[in-house]
């Protein structure tokens, strides 16, 4: 009895010490904004090679003059030219209008809020680097903010395929919508299909919405997040230039005859 107890002693400590060495490592990370190293205490992440960093202080170093308030469940910063709202667990980010995606969704440590640093810098219009030498994400100061999604986004692109993606996928998740988005954009930027976002919906014999008048309805709000999110470069299903319904159309031309990229709720996605 006594040797059992000594070896759950033994092994709760290597526990201990293993768990406290991991988070040393995590925390190792150093946070670099235009040459200006951050305190110790600015919170990082590592999650799947991607280093998340508590953004209100890269938002303070770049802008001196921003403010912050928790404003309908999300932290707001507000600076010249900068609005950046971040929602703990939401899977995008929004700056002046922009959709930025957030795979693994947005992060918390405590009070504080963690962001991947290449979506953080894209939203705050800077430059980011991994430097090897000191372990440190290095931020850059740019031009100003990010461009807004008025002068963006393209209206007639976004009109269409917030629409396309509502009606084949309105009541799918959100990386499902992203998906259907995908396969719009992927075949507007192959040779082989129209190459406008509205010419690829209304190809002949492609999208049954195009045909059946679905695709006039008015989009769910989700959908035209997810064709934002599509037009600011979020990608699910890689290269996918079809999609089916399994259920649906089990022996459809694309399960037969194409590579299956992925399956994101009812739908599979093939190149």
């Amino acid at each position: 009895m006594q040797k059992r107890v000594s070896c759950l002693v033994l092994c709760l400590a290597l526990f201990v010490a293993l768990s406290a060495h991991a988070a040393a490592a995590e925390s190792s990370v150093g946070v670099v904004v235009d040459g200006v190293t951050l305190p110790e205490t600015t919170v990082t992440k590592v999650i799947d090679r991607n280093t998340y960093v508590s953004y209100w202080p890269v938002v303070c170093a770049l802008y001196p003059d921003a403010t912050v308030a928790w404003e309908n469940g999300q932290s707001v910063a507000r600076a010249e030219g900068l609005c950046l709202s971040v929602c703990p667990n939401a899977r995008y980010i929004v700056a002046n209008g922009r959709y930025l995606y957030v795979p693994d969704a947005v992060q918390t440590e405590g009070a504080n809020i963690l962001v991947p640093a290449r979506v953080l810098a894209k939203a705050l219009g800077a430059q980011v680097q991994w430097d090897q030498a000191s372990s440190s994400v290095v931020f850059q100061k740019g031009t100003g903010p990010i461009q807004s999604g008025d002068t963006y986004y393209n209206g007639e692109d976004l009109y269409w395929l917030s629409r396309i993606i509502s009606a084949e996928s309105g009541n799918q998740p959100l990386s499902g919508k992203i998906a259907v988005g995908n396969v719009v954009l992927n075949r507007v930027a192959n040779s082989k299909f129209p190459n406008t976002v509205k010419g690829v919906i209304f190809q002949k014999n492609q999208f049954t919405p195009a045909s059946s008048g679905s695709i006039n309805r008015t989009p769910n709000a989700e959908s035209v997040i997810a064709a934002k999110l599509c037009l600011d470069g979020a990608n699910t299903v890689g290269n996918s230039l079809y999609f089916v319904n399994p259920s649906v159309s089990p022996n459809s031309w694309a399960c037969r005859n194409r590579t299956r990229v992925a399956t994101i709720g009812a739908h599979a996605f093939f190149a």
